[in-house]
C-alpha cells in the first residue's frame, strides 16, 4: 500500500529530550565516549512504555517509506534491548512482501563478529551473554539457515547516538564494524541503516577510524542521509 511522503519535522515530545538533543557534545577520547554512551542510554531508558510504543510506530512508518527497504528481499534487523527503539513491527510487513528476515547472532568462534540467521516464528531462541535474544547458535550453525553479511541487501542496526551529519555512536563492542568492514572495499554490500530514538541525537560526534559509514540514520522523527 503506498505511503504518504514523510516529513523530517520532529514529532512532539517531552521538552526535556529536545533540550538534551542540543547540548554541546565532546567525545573525542575513549573515556568521553564511554560517558556519552552512559548519558544517551539513560536518556532512552527514561522514555515511558507509551513513548516507546509511539516511537516504534513512527520509526516503522518512516522505514516503510524508504525505497531501499521496499525493494529489499533479504533484511537483517535486531530485537531491542536496553530501551533501544523497536523495529519488530516491521517483521510481519516484510514477510507479507516476500522478504526474508535475519537476526544477528554472536559468532561463536570469531572475535566480536556476527552471523545473520534466518528468523521466523518457529526459530529456536536463546539469550546471549549480553542479555539479548537471538537464534540458538546450534540452529544457526547450519549454513542453509544463515547468510554471509555481504549477501544481505539491507541491515537495520541499533545506535546509541547520532548527529546531524550522520555520524554514529555504537555500543563500543565493534561487532557491526568488524562484521561490515568489507563495505569499505568494492564488491557486493548491503545498505546499512542505523536506528535510534530521536532523543539520542546530539550536535556532533567525532569519526573513529574503524567506524563503518552508514547509508542513512532513521529515528522516530527524521531520516538523515550522510
Amino acid at each position: 500500500m503506498p505511503h504518504a511522503p514523510l516529513s523530517d519535522t520532529p514529532l512532539s515530545r517531552d521538552t526535556h529530550h529536545d533540550e538534551q538533543a542540543h547540548e554541546p557534545t565532546v567525545a573525542d577520547t575513549p573515556r568521553q565516549r564511554r560517558e556519552l554512551r552512559r548519558t544517551l542510554r539513560r536518556r532512552r531508558r527514561s522514555l515511558t512504555p507509551r513513548q516507546q510504543r509511539q516511537a516504534a510506530k513512527a520509526l516503522c512508518h518512516r522505514l516503510r517509506g524508504l525505497p531501499e527497504l521496499r525493494r529489499a528481499k533479504r533484511v537483517a534487523l535486531y530485537l531491542p534491548n536496553d530501551a533501544e527503539i523497536d523495529p519488530q513491527p516491521l517483521i510481519a510487513w516484510l514477510e507479507r512482501r516476500g522478504a526474508e528476515v535475519y537476526l544477528p547472532v554472536l559468532a561463536p568462534l570469531t572475535h566480536n563478529r556476527l552471523w545473520f540467521v534466518r528468523y521466523h516464528a518457529g526459530t529456536p531462541m536463546v539469550t546471549n551473554r549480553f542479555g539479548i535474544r537471538e537464534p540458538d547458535t546450534r540452529h544457526g550453525a547450519h549454513r542453509a539457515r544463515r547468510l554471509p553479511a555481504w549477501a544481505l541487501q539491507l541491515v537495520l542496526m541499533p545506535l546509541v547516538g547520532f548527529d546531524d551529519q550522520g555520524q554514529r555512536l555504537g555500543m563500543g563492542g565493534g561487532f557491526y564494524d568488524r562484521s561490515f568492514a568489507f563495505t569499505r572495499q568494492r564488491g557486493p554490500r548491503p545498505r546499512l541503516i542505523g536506528l535510534a530514538h530521536d532523543c539520542q541525537r546530539v550536535p556532533t560526534l567525532p569519526v573513529a577510524s574503524w567506524d563503518v559509514p552508514l547509508d542513512a540514520i532513521v529515528s522516530d522523527a527524521r531520516v538523515l542521509r550522510p
